[in-house]
């Protein structure tokens, strides 16, 4: 017995990194929710199913003491998602699981309630239109939902006719007056999301005696009958005394322009009230004061082809509905960060965000200023990790949150408030195993500008076996490598033999807004000569040979290895995923060309445009998109694969050869989702790269049945 459990140890890869399998079967951390008393912390797990095709969600529950073990409370082959814990206590969530008393029922995300007292969940609420996201008031037993009707529906009943009816015959058209009609990789409409109120129904059966289990029936009500299409983007908050639900409309302009707008939806009336409206500024909710007096607001300036957009707090008196527009005030207005997700402690003295820091994203506290002053920020947590989905304990001396860094995946801490101490929580699954190492390194620019950039290297790189480099250059993009991520995860490159170095270039956030504005409107300037900077420091390591490096990036990281690809042939491969290629092209074809449009001039698109230069590309190059990718067209892969073979230094030659490749995904869009892709895209790119940089015949994955 001993031998054999020796030769099954030895089967196991070094880490889960070396073998994609055990890498897909990670548990993936999302979510928090924590109960009113502050006793129970509830987070969703997705693991993979026992085909591999698709990744399933439960809601486990996690001990806020760290004492006692991750223990998981929902199971269904559907899964669970959208948990929020009721003023009761209760826990809700959404789930399209079938209801085991109406079995034979087509399953519909449908709103289930798991005691608080324990026992069984049950659905509470099915509708046609499935529910969406679950909100509650911390202080009442107020509950509401999100769901989509058809528009022109006069209550439920008829909204699920005319389901049925396009269902029936099989209509999936849909007709616009509007702008935008798609988001991401959702075709918008017909149906249009709206808020409802879930209130004690009316019993159906009348003259019939209850059961001894008979649940109280349930019925919606909705909050914004009028809303259309305004509530596409908005992320709502309840006020604690569930009185007022803050929300954003899409409000539609001249030209198919849009802007969001800050509305107050009284929940007794239904009706709402305009809040904030100011051309070239939109405005979303961020949570309410535990008096219910103030609320947080994050505002967003509309970007020009010479600045970019500025994103700042404020706090908004809503204590009186009749007065008129009231007045925001700045909350930490001099501090140069982006912060977002607010919570407050329960004293009402202070807040707490996450924003981008220098590669990290902890967490701030900023105090309450009183009228006519200036909020002090205060850093929180030490490390350079970041954090997200804060929630603040009743007693106000502790949050809990989801941690992550390159170093390990999401997991729920504890977070003295006090002292910055952060304790990790018992979790479903322990920490992946790294077998290498991560440094913070930097390079100067020209300008003097300080470029920082993460470097992981796999164990064993030294002067006396130099590895080769891959440059990974992020999305966005307004973004920063700073958080792990499962879809760009580097370790699994580094698992190869390659150092993948994570730089943040120009237009990187964490930097404070000169940094985004360096590269505004001139993608191919400064941030490409951020990236050839970082890479040729980087380069001059003796643990690292230059003579053998590859870049790749997805979004905007995919735009940039175009124009790389078109700049220089220092690259000896580039894959490009889900990538601009004609600027021209993409700005009205992609799913927020309102947005997009007012980013660049024509002029400043066309200078900008990897295109044009498609006739000096000589480097090999892997173009990979998703033809649900709304974000990014197919159109922009379909160009840039025919203007590769026809027009680049490697174009097809006389026998249609060339060394670029295309992989497409049907079904996939700007991301790829589904775990057996996944493990195709990985398996694809290290064929690549193998073949192009180290010259080594990598098989490709058996699963293309190439």
């Amino acid at each position: 017995m001993a031998s054999q459990d020796s030769a099954i140890l030895s089967e196991q890869p070094a880490t889960p990194f070396h073998d994609i399998d055990h890498y897909l079967a990670i548990p993936r951390v999302s979510g928090l929710a924590l109960s009113p008393d502050g006793k129970r912390l509830v987070t969703t797990v997705a693991t993979l199913n026992s085909k591999g095709t698709e990744y399933v969600t439960a809601l486990w529950e996690l001990d806020p003491a760290g004492e006692g073990h991750a223990r998981r409370i929902t199971r269904s082959a559907k899964g669970e998602a959208g948990a929020a814990f009721a003023s009761t206590g209760d826990l809700y969530f959404t789930s399209a699981r079938p209801d085991p008393e109406s079995p034979d029922d087509e399953p519909v995300s449908a709103l289930w309630q798991l005691p608080a007292d324990g026992g069984e969940a049950r659905v509470v609420l099915s509708r046609a239109g499935g529910i969406g996201q679950v909100m509650s008031a911390r202080d009442t037993g107020a509950t509401f939902v999100t769901a989509s009707v058809l528009a022109g529906s006069a209550d439920e009943e008829a909204d699920e006719a005319r389901r049925k009816s396009r269902k029936d015959n099989k209509v999936s058209a849909i007709l616009h007056s509007g702008y935008p009609v798609r988001y991401w990789d959702a075709d918008l409409g017909p149906d249009q999301p709206r808020i409802f109120a879930v209130e004690p129904g009316e019993q159906k059966e009348r003259g019939k005696p209850a059961t001894v289990d008979a649940a109280a029936p349930l019925k919606l009500r909705n909050l914004t009958p009028d809303a259309a299409g305004l509530l596409r983007n908005a992320d709502s908050v309840v006020s604690p005394d569930g009185r007022t639900i803050y929300t954003s409309f899409d409000k539609p302009l001249a030209k198919a322009d849009s802007r969001s707008i800050l509305v107050a939806i009284d929940v007794a009336t239904a009706t709402h009230r305009v809040l904030l409206d100011h051309e070239g500024m939109s405005y979303f909710a961020g949570p309410v004061s535990p008096d219910n007096r103030t609320l947080v607001v994050m505002s967003e300036s509309d970007t020009t082809p010479f600045e970019a957009p500025q994103v700042k707090l404020h706090l908004l008196d809503v204590s009186a509905p009749g007065e008129p527009e009231p007045t925001l005030r700045p909350l930490a207005r001099d501090w140069d960060r982006w912060a977002i997700k607010a919570a407050w402690l329960p004293d009402g003295t202070a807040l707490l965000v996450t924003a981008d820091d220098d590669g990290a994203s902890p967490v701030f506290r900023i105090t309450v200023p009183a009228p006519a002053a200036e909020g002090s920020v205060t850093r929180v947590t030490r490390d350079a990790a970041a954090y997200t989905d804060v929630v603040v304990s009743p007693d106000g001396r502790s949050a809990y949150a989801l941690r992550s860094s390159y170093e390990f995946p999401p997991e729920a801490v504890r977070i003295d408030l006090a002292s910055g101490d952060v304790t990790r929580l018992q979790a479903p699954a322990e920490r992946p195993h790294i077998q290498a190492s991560l440094e913070r390194i930097d390079a100067t620019v020209a300008d003097g500008t300080r470029v920082p950039a993460y470097l992981a290297l796999p164990d064993g790189a030294s002067a006396q076996e130099p590895v080769p480099l891959l440059l990974w250059i992020h999305g966005g993009p307004l973004g920063s490598w700073n958080a792990w991520t499962w879809r760009w995860n580097p370790w699994l490159l580094v698992a190869e033999g390659y150092a993948v170095l994570l730089p943040d270039p120009a237009l990187s956030t964490g930097y404070g807004q000169s940094y985004i504005q360096r590269g505004w409107g001139e993608w191919g300037k400064a941030p490409f000569t951020d990236l050839m900077e970082i890479t040729d420091a980087v380069g001059e390591r003796p643990d690292i040979d230059a003579g053998r490096t590859a870049a790749m990036g997805g979004s905007f990281g995919g735009y940039m290895a175009n124009w790389v690809a078109g700049q220089t042939d220092r690259f000896d491969a580039i894959v490009t995923h889900a990538s601009l290629w004609a600027l021209d092209q993409f700005g009205p074809t992609t799913d927020a060309s309102q947005y997009w449009l007012k980013e660049m001039t024509a002029e400043m698109a066309m200078a900008n445009s990897p295109h044009l230069h498609v006739e000096k590309i000589g480097t090999p190059m892997l173009v990979i998109h998703g033809d649900k990718d709304y974000r990014v067209p197919i159109g922009e892969g379909l160009r840039l694969w025919y203007e590769l073979l026809s027009k680049s230094r490697l174009a097809a030659d006389s026998n249609g050869r060339t060394p670029h490749r295309f992989l497409y995904y049907p079904d996939e869009n700007h991301w790829i989702l589904q775990p057996q892709h996944a493990k195709v895209w990985y398996g694809v790119v290290e064929h690549f790269l193998a073949k192009n940089v180290l010259g080594r015949d990598l098989p490709l994955p058996p699963e293309l049945g190439l």
